[in-house]
Parts: C-alpha cells; structure tokens; sequence
C-alpha cells in the first residue's frame, strides 16, 4: 500500500466515522427534552415527506392526544395529508428506564427503541409502510430535539433494504391555551 493510498483509506474511515449522530453527543444539551412530558395533552406537528431526490412528495397535518399513567404513554394521531387523505395511528409508548423507551403502533414490526438525552430523542423502528396498494417494510431513524419555547423539530430518514427512500420533517408544537376565564363554551 502507497502512501496515496494510505491516506485515502484513512479519510474514507473518518468520514464513515463521523457520519451518523449518537444520543450521547447532545448529553449536555437544553431545553431538556422529556417524552412523556412533551407529549402529555394536545400536541399539533406540520410536516412533509422528501424522496430521496430532494422533490417534496406529501404535505400533513397531525393532531395528537397524548395521555401519561406513570409508565405508558399513549399518543392518538390524526393525520390530515395535502391530497385528502386522513390516518390514524395510536402508539403505546412504555418508559423502560433512565431515558430509555420502547413502543408498538399497528404497522411497526417488532417494538419501537427510544432513547433521550438532553434536548435529543432517538427513534428507531421497522414499519409496514402502505404504497399503493402493497406494503413496503422499511426502517425509521427518528432524531427530535426540542427548541426554546416548546417547539420541536423532527427528521426522520426512511430506508429500505438499506437505501435512503427519503426524509420526514416536522414541527411540534403545543397549542397555545386562553388565559383563565376566556375559554369559549
């Protein structure tokens, strides 16, 4: 092996090194971001679908109801997508340590892993993806991170038989709530 070589092989593993995010790199990183906090109550998301090209395929709207008991949090999402059509999802999300949490929606396969740290979460899952008429499975790597004023952003990368099929973007955010007195009957 020459030099040139060397060097190229050496830059080639660095990069490849250097090019996935890890939970522990946002540790010390704020606001802190709690799942089951965030979620709890009424939470709305904008979003949009990118294929793998950069061409923006879908637009939606999601409302979600979530619900926490102490260990479970339930989410109940409606989605509204820019062509009409409407789903609905329901996970079922169980704190199973420090940061850690697995869940289970209909079409994921197995359970669902999360992981948080400082203002980060980290979601990862296969799921049954409807196109068309069939089902695709393909693989989720979900990264939130919560910003100032309780807003939070989301990318999601969707993957199948390990090529990039595209990319999810949302922005969570909590509806604001009329002072004491003002809500209307």
């Amino acid at each position: 092996m020459n030099f040139k070589s060397g060097c190229l092989s050496l830059v080639v593993v660095l990069a490849g090194g250097c090019s996935s995010m890890q939970i522990e790199d946002f540790q010390k990183t704020e606001p802190e971001f709690t799942l089951e906090e965030y979620f709890q109550g009424r939470t709305m998301a904008w979003g949009i679908f990118e294929d793998r090209f950069g061409k923006v395929q879908r637009q939606f709207v999601v409302t979600i109801d979530g619900t926490w008991d102490g260990t479970t949090l339930e989410l109940n999402e409606d989605f509204i997508y820019n062509d009409g059509e409407t789903e609905n999802r329901f996970w079922t999300v169980t704190k199973t340590g420090d940061g850690t949490y697995e869940g289970k929606t209909e079409n994921v396969i197995g359970e669902a892993a999360g992981t948080s740290a400082g203002n980060a979460f980290n979601w990862t899952y296969q799921f049954n993806l409807k196109v068309g008429e069939s089902y695709w499975k393909v693989r989720f790597d979900d990264w939130m991170f919560l910003q100032p004023d309780g807003v939070l952003l989301n990318k999601a990368v969707v993957t199948r038989w390990g090529f990039k099929l595209g990319t999810v973007f949302l922005s969570f955010s909590k509806p604001a709530t009329p002072p004491s007195g003002t809500e209307s009957s």
